[in-house]
Parts: C-alpha cells; sequence; structure tokens
C-alpha cells in the first residue's frame, strides 16, 4: 500500500489543526504557507474530511477549519480511508493462493492496527517529544 500526497498533505492538515484545537478556527492558507504546499490542493482534501465529519468549516473573517472531535478521538485511519479509501496492500486478495492470501491479510491487519491505534494527539505528542530532546555531547 501506497499513501499519496492526498494521504499525506490530509494527515499534515489534521496534525496542524490538532495542535490548535480549542482555540478557535485555522485557515487552510496558514498551513499551506506554513508547510510549503498548495492551498488550493488542501482545499480539495478539506472536502472529503468535511463530508466525513472529521473537520468542520467556520465562516467569516475569521474563520477556517476546527477539528470535529478531540485529537485523541480522530485516529490516522480515519484519515487515511477517507482520502485513500480502503486500507489493503493488493487489489484482488480473493485471486490468490492461500498461502499468499494469509500473507496479504496479515500485512493488511498489522498495517490497519497501527493506523487505527495512531490517534492525532499521539502525532502531536511525538512532535513535540523529538523537537525538544536535548542532545548531550561529549569530548
Amino acid at each position: 500500500m501506497k499513501i499519496s500526497t492526498k494521504g499525506r498533505y490530509g494527515l499534515t492538515v489534521m496534525i496542524e489543526l490538532a495542535r490548535k484545537y480549542g482555540d478557535g478556527p485555522r485557515s487552510l492558507k496558514s498551513i499551506a504557507e506554513e508547510k510549503d504546499l498548495s492551498a488550493h490542493y488542501l482545499e480539495q482534501l478539506a472536502a472529503p474530511l468535511r463530508n466525513a465529519g472529521l473537520i468542520k468549516s467556520i465562516r467569516g473573517a475569521y474563520g477556517g477549519y476546527i477539528l470535529n472531535d478531540e485529537p485523541t478521538a480522530i485516529s490516522a485511519g480515519d484519515i487515511i480511508r477517507v482520502l485513500e479509501g480502503p486500507i489493503t496492500p493488493v487489489e484482488g486478495i480473493e485471486e490468490e493462493e492461500p498461502a499468499q492470501q494469509e500473507l496479504w491479510l496479515r500485512i493488511r491487519d498489522v498495517v490497519k492496527d497501527v493506523l487505527d491505534k495512531t490517534t492525532l494527539q499521539d502525532l502531536i505528542d511525538h512532535d513535540d517529544r523529538e523537537k525538544h530532546k536535548e542532545y548531550m555531547f561529549y569530548i
């Protein structure tokens, strides 16, 4: 399974909205500028995320997007499924030999497990830990 830019950039948008959860709406233009991405492309990704109930749009001069739920309640799997479709390592698993079917299903289940158990909050916490790591240098 290969995650396209839809999934990667959509996850980026969701992480950035999660960082500001509770602080009001955030514009996609500001996220695009900060991450050096196309604001137009991010707008295209926002529609399916909004239709799936993961985000909501706020109109007005200080409008933008907010998460529809807490960062602990939205998983990476929720986002990837909306933007990429079902999580499957190969198409046509049912046509494979039984041993290969078993392998593909095991791979699918592990990937699904990781995506479904990883929340937006987990991703924010990981980024924060990495940014605040102190390095010790010995001479």
